[in-house]
């Protein structure tokens, strides 16, 4: 039977990036992205968020993974 584990999948960091990557160069929605590469639609577009707090680029007062505690992230 084909149900969906309750657990979230991890993916690599490079795995994300590539994601990202993809998203910014092909002109294409994250919706359309994340069903190509299998991965929700939300994940990915927290992914992009999170790569535009990260460049500095974020709203006033968002921190990139940089500034962040071990414990925040």
């Amino acid at each position: 039977m084909g149900s969906k584990s309750n657990r979230s999948r991890r993916y690599s960091e490079e795995f994300k990036r590539d994601a990202v990557a993809l998203v910014r160069s092909s002109g294409k929605t994250v919706t359309e992205v994340a069903q190509e590469i299998g991965v929700s639609a939300e994940g990915l577009r927290n992914w992009v968020k999170q790569d535009t707090i990260d460049r500095g680029q974020g709203a006033p007062g968002e921190q990139g993974m940089a500034c962040r505690g071990p414990r925040d992230r």
